[in-house]
């Protein structure tokens, strides 16, 4: 009776123990999320306005940087003196910003695979899992209920939602890393493990090369907007001194600028995909033409082209390549097991993986960032979609057909 009593509370202090050590991580990186704008916003409040005004002006805005980080809809009234200035003549209708600055998105991903993995490697990794998701719902809930004002409203249900959504995401991948690790096989891994082999072969190997292919115009994409940058130093330079902003202004315009930076790459994603982009309606920027108006003044955006470009249209090969290259490397790998027509279907499940994934992201890219034209900023997700799935499966399957050679005929007897 004794040991078994003894168990029972070891058992109850682990459990105990799982539980408040999975809260602490979820707390962490909603408390590091907000920091980041309110450190900078603080120093703001005490060095330039001498503490004169009410810090919760500060808080309340470090929180609506924050949720609209990870796409959460924001009403804003504009000030009648703000909306004159701007040359809008209803300073009392709302405005709704629906565009994620998704850098603070980008982060909540990374520390959720931090916390995936630390709280997969205690005693109750499944309880742990679900009292941090739990937390970071609650902890959202009470912030977005804290920011809650007339001038700016963010969405309550969105606000407890979305940032749980982009955190949930990277618990996920923290705990299949840890699983993978430890060859843990799950109920889902045991069923699919029950399929014919050329279908697991098929399945496995379209999400394989469809997630790489992805990753591989991304990383393109990130490139081409690195040299971007760099050749476009100058203008850049330009509109921060026009800017006027003292050192902590323009610190808070850096900081805002690298939370847009993932946004910019996406942009640059759908520029090479075809379909271009736009900073607001009426405005495009693709590889043949680029067409801009009034555009707000952000430094970053001094990269944007000018112009139409003589050769352009080489940007369209980024994602042929990439697909290309993935199932030329994939083919050999699966030669032995698919037949002539099943690797067309390789082909296919590469391209929808791929435009699945590049249109899914451009899709959080987008959106409206203030009235008027800026009412659209970013691809038309569906478009750019549909011109990466042709793309990368005709590439794949030109890839496939290059490399693989079928061992196995449609009519099943094997060729020699």
């Amino acid at each position: 009776m004794a040991a078994e009593s003894g168990g029972t509370l070891t058992f109850d202090m682990n459990r105990q123990l799982t539980l408040l050590f999975a809260a602490f991580e979820a707390l962490l990186v909603v408390a590091i999320g907000i920091a980041i704008p309110l450190v900078p916003l603080t120093l703001l409040w005490g060095i330039h306005y001498g503490l004169a005004i009410d810090w919760t002006v500060f808080w309340r805005a470090a929180v609506d940087i924050w949720l609209v980080g990870h796409g959460v809809d924001m009403t804003v009234v504009l000030d009648p003196t703000v909306s004159k200035s701007l040359g809008f003549a209803a300073a009392s209708t709302p405005v709704t910003i629906t565009i994620a600055l998704l850098g603070f998105s980008l982060l909540t991903v990374l520390l959720g695979v931090r916390a995936g993995r630390r709280v997969a490697e205690t005693t109750h990794a499944l309880l742990g899992t679900f009292a941090s998701l739990v937390t970071f719902g609650l902890a959202s809930l009470i912030v977005t209920l804290s920011a809650q004002h007339p001038v700016a409203n963010p969405s309550l249900w969105q606000g407890a939602l979305l940032p749980t959504v982009v955190f949930a995401v990277g618990l996920l991948i923290g705990s299949q890393v840890v699983s993978t690790k430890s060859r843990v096989v799950g109920p889902v891994r045991r069923w699919v493990l029950g399929w014919p082999s050329h279908v697991r072969t098929i399945l496995a190997t379209s999400l394989r090369g469809g997630a790489i292919a992805a990753a591989g115009l991304l990383t393109i994409a990130s490139i081409a907007t690195m040299l971007a940058i760099i050749t476009s130093y100058a203008e850049i330079i330009s509109l921060y001194e026009a800017l006027h902003t003292e050192v902590l202004g323009g610190v808070a315009v850096t900081l805002g600028q690298l939370a847009l930076l993932p946004n910019v790459v996406l942009w640059a994603t759908s520029w090479l995909v075809g379909p271009g982009f736009a900073i607001g309606v009426g405005s495009t920027v693709s590889p043949l033409a680029t067409s801009l108006g009034p555009i707000p003044a952000i430094p970053v955006l001094g990269a944007l082209p000018i112009g139409d470009f003589a050769f352009g249209y080489v940007g369209l090969l980024a994602p042929v390549v990439v697909g290309f290259l993935v199932a030329a490397v994939l083919g050999p790998r699966i030669a032995g097991e698919l037949r002539r027509r099943e690797l067309a279907i390789v082909a296919l499940g590469i391209g929808v993986a791929a435009a699945a994934i590049i249109g899914l992201l451009v899709w959080a890219s987008a959106g409206s960032a203030g009235p008027g034209r800026l009412s659209h900023v970013g691809p038309q997700p569906w478009i750019v979609t549909a011109w990466a799935f042709v793309e990368f499966s005709v590439a794949a399957g030109l890839g496939l057909l290059t490399s693989a050679r079928p061992e196995r005929a449609d009519d099943g007897f094997t060729q020699r």
